[in-house]
């Protein structure tokens, strides 16, 4: 698996290529390639701040030999008039890294502001909070980097890192007897490291986990459960796996699993409910 540089390397890349095609023609027209000019970015929205550290690659992917000079840093409290960082560098990098630059904070801010929101709920709650793989295709790589900074845990990356086994892959497969054994045996075999993950719809199915997923599956979710529910549920359970509840979980019902002492919660939403924040990169004149 490639490294998180090594990804988002190629994010830049791809992301770059998209936006500039054969030439950022409105820079070409009126600014001289050698001349050099200072920016800052300035927030507009109070939250918390994501993706400094990802600027400031951008920047130096175009441009390795530039000045970069950070006020904030990933995760820090933000209020509208501060600044964030300062960059200095031809104009032509400036202005080619621009959008891009906001497009990438602005989200991962949001991201990171709602994560925040919630992670605050579970102060004091064994439960932690992880995310999904609800994200935006090609753009997973920093909103799950969002997530981190704004305190949440990130479940799996992909379909490659873990075995979940769904209520479709359940079906499927005939079952979750069915499911964990040939899961299990494709780990043996092919993939030992892989940890595996069985989702629940009911008592029933949790029972039928706890007799046969033993030594073999990690944790078990539950999902769509009530607080009730997931009670009853762990009371079986007790210490033979981890746990995890999603479905269904907002900011104004966390609270109540979480004292249910489920290991973790995930939402989705961390990352399709959240909203870009406002911030603006402007030149500074000299």
């Amino acid at each position: 698996m490639q490294s998180f540089d090594e990804r988002l390397h190629h994010l830049i890349k791809e992301a770059l290529a998209e936006d500039l095609g054969d030439g950022d023609h409105s820079t070409l027209s009126c600014i001289p390639s050698a001349q050099k000019g200072k920016a800052i970015l300035k927030i507009k929205q109070d939250g918390i701040l994501a993706g400094v550290d990802v600027a400031q690659k951008i920047v130096s992917f175009v441009e390795e030999e530039n000045v970069f000079y950070t006020f904030k840093k990933d995760g820090d409290a933000m209020h509208n008039g501060e600044p964030a960082f300062e960059v200095e560098a031809h104009i032509h990098t400036i202005l080619k890294c621009e959008r891009l630059v906001l497009n990438c904070m602005q989200r991962m801010s949001g991201i990171a502001t709602l994560t925040k929101t919630y992670t605050d709920k579970l102060k004091g709650y064994k439960t932690k909070l992880l995310d999904t793989r609800k994200a935006t295709p090609n753009f997973r790589l920093l909103e799950k980097e969002a997530v981190r900074i704004g305190g949440g845990i990130n479940h799996r990356f992909g379909l490659f890192d873990m075995i979940m086994l769904k209520d479709n892959h359940i079906d499927y497969a005939g079952g979750i007897e069915n499911a964990i054994e040939k899961a299990w045996q494709y780990v043996q075999t092919k993939k030992p490291e892989l940890k595996i993950e069985v989702e629940t719809r009911s008592i029933e199915d949790v029972k039928k986990v706890c007799a046969v997923g033993k030594g073999k599956v990690l944790r078990i979710m539950v999902d769509n459960f009530t607080p009730q529910q997931i009670s009853e549920a762990l009371d079986i359970i007790k210490d033979d796996f981890e746990t995890e509840a999603s479905g269904g979980i907002n900011l104004n019902n966390i609270q109540s699993y979480a004292e249910t002492g489920v290991d973790y919660v995930s939402v989705g939403g961390l990352i399709h409910q959240a909203q870009s924040l406002d911030l603006s990169l402007k030149a500074v004149i000299i």
